[in-house]
């Protein structure tokens, strides 16, 4: 985010992502080695034990026990590897050839359904096998009858990331933080390219491209048909699969949906700038909130203001160590970590809260919980991917946006956007691949009642060009929704069902807003 100051093009990468932030992470279970469809390859047998399987072939692919490893995080996740190897140019065959990190989660069951779970990650920029302990509470009673495929996309993850480390860079939050000038986008850009000049070309890093690679795994597996589960940018995903490899597909669940037509960072300001005023309106009719802060909605503006006028680097105690750090806060840094925070209905509770302790010279609560966001979105979110799918697919179709200009985001995501991706290379994007989705397969969506990115309009949008479709909107919620309340049990029923109008939602009008936060302490009883 811009809060972290390293170089101007990572603040413009981070602030575009659509993550999902603020999940819980749990350990998946224990996969099984029971199934007798599959053929298991064991070690020789002790007296003592049973020896474990030490290969697990599906199809033509040859697995192995692996863990799967969660960025900022001792925990890992038992599943069954194997390097996937594909051309980077699909065109030309004699192309270099990448690998691509392909993990399964397997089903507990003996005999496992024919038909497995795909599970596509947001960002665009995060991966699979990464992004899995996030979604696991929702999908993990799934695996019950079902094996999951987690395949990072390519140039994210294990599967050839488009990594730009960048080793000259000072102590975050220094000064040159506050050089948001277009030459240094540009000159960090090229930096970044640079670096992957001998490894990889960006041109071959899309949407598309990637939705091939799944059908190369897919009929490497053995032709099963997917459930595809897309989170994010990963609806994309799965849109455009579906679109493309209709045969392969049983169902969709889409969470935080992203319509095929829309171009990606031309909305931001107005949605974020819609949820902000949705959530902060909550504060006008709870006494006590608007006795503690009257108009949060306007401090922030103020804020803003202020910031505009004197952007400056501030002190505060590191959450995690708590040793003294500095930041930038800028108008710009202000906008990204309001952005965090509206994401998830938690964070979104304490804007008001962390706003007026700003506003008020206490930088603190809004930069500490604001690290602690960035540093894990930083740690899963691949740049050089991001820019290779939005640089292709949506740069030249954004348009300037002056009416955006007076909200908190304003125009510097278009105009970032636009000046980074003047540099970065550009793969082909299909005639049709802004085309709306059309298609009788089941499908699911679900959007949050305050989702800042993915608004339910957005579902709405989609789900008209759907004939078996079922959209929910969750009460309170914000961006990505499968693991609130009975979400899980609505999915898993969903895709054990396959009858979206049939099912049974009641269990989510339970389903409310986080309080507003008064105090640390939390909200009034």
């Amino acid at each position: 985010m811009a809060i972290q100051g390293r170089t101007a093009l990572r603040i413009g990468i981070v602030a575009v992502g659509l993550a999902a932030l603020g999940w819980n992470h749990f350990r998946a279970r224990m996969a099984k080695t029971t199934d007798a469809d599959e053929t298991a390859v064991t070690a020789p047998a002790s007296a003592a034990q049973p020896a474990k399987p030490q290969t697990w072939r599906l199809g033509s692919v040859t697995l192995t026990p692996c863990e799967l490893g969660q960025p900022n995080s001792g925990l890992s996740t038992a599943a069954w590897c194997a390097p996937f190897e594909v051309p980077e140019n699909r065109d030309d065959p004699q192309s270099r050839k990448i690998k691509l990190k392909l993990a399964v989660i397997r089903s507990s069951a003996q005999v496992a359904s024919k038909d497995m779970l795909v599970m596509l990650a947001g960002g665009p920029g995060q991966a699979a096998t990464e992004s899995w302990p996030g979604v696991s509470t929702a999908l993990q009673p799934l695996t019950a009858h079902r094996h999951v495929v987690l395949l990072d996309q390519r140039g994210t993850g294990g599967s050839h990331p488009l990594t730009c480390k960048d080793e000259s860079a000072g102590p975050e939050g220094g000064a040159d933080a506050l050089d948001e000038r277009p030459e240094k986008e540009r000159e960090e850009t090229q930096r970044c390219l640079k670096l992957l000049a001998d490894k990889a070309d960006p041109r071959y890093y899309t949407t598309t491209v990637a939705a091939q690679d799944l059908e190369d795994v897919r009929r490497a597996l053995g032709a099963p048909t997917f459930d595809l589960v897309g989170v994010s940018y990963g609806t994309r995903m799965a849109q455009q699969y579906t679109m493309r490899y209709p045969q392969a597909v049983r169902s969709l669940v889409l969470d935080g949906v992203v319509p095929n037509e829309l171009v990606l960072g031309e909305d931001f300001a107005q949605n974020l700038d819609a949820a902000l005023k949705a959530q902060f309106a909550r504060c006008e009719t709870d006494e006590a909130c608007r006795k503690r802060f009257n108009d949060p909605y306007q401090t922030l503006y103020q804020l803003r203001d202020a910031l505009r006028a004197n952007p400056h680097v501030v002190s505060f105690r590191d959450p995690q160590n708590y040793q003294s750090v500095q930041r930038v806060l800028s108008e710009a840094s202000l906008a990204s970590v309001v952005r965090m925070f509206a994401y998830t209905p938690l964070t979104a509770a304490l804007l008001p809260l962390s706003i007026d302790a700003a506003a008020h010279g206490d930088v603190g609560p809004l930069l500490g919980q604001a690290k602690l966001l960035s540093g894990d979105l930083s740690d899963t979110m691949n740049g050089g991917m991001q820019l290779s799918v939005i640089c292709s697919e949506d740069a030249e179709l954004l348009t300037p946006r002056p009416q955006d200009a007076h909200t908190i985001l304003g125009t510097r995501m278009i105009d970032t956007l636009q000046n980074v991706c003047s540099v970065w290379p550009k793969g082909t994007r299909p005639d049709d691949f802004h085309q709306p989705l059309k298609t009788d397969k089941p499908v699911l969506l679900l959007s949050g009642e305050f989702d800042p990115v993915t608004p339910p309009r957005y579902g709405e949008q989609v789900a008209k060009n759907l004939t078996n479709s079922r959209h929910l909107v969750l009460n309170g919620q914000g961006h990505n929704v499968m693991n609130a309340g009975c979400a899980p049990q609505v999915i898993k029923h969903f895709i054990e069902e396959q009858k979206p109008a049939a099912l049974d939602v009641k269990c989510l009008e339970r389903l409310r807003a986080t309080p507003m936060f008064i105090d640390f302490n939390g909200a009034t009883p």
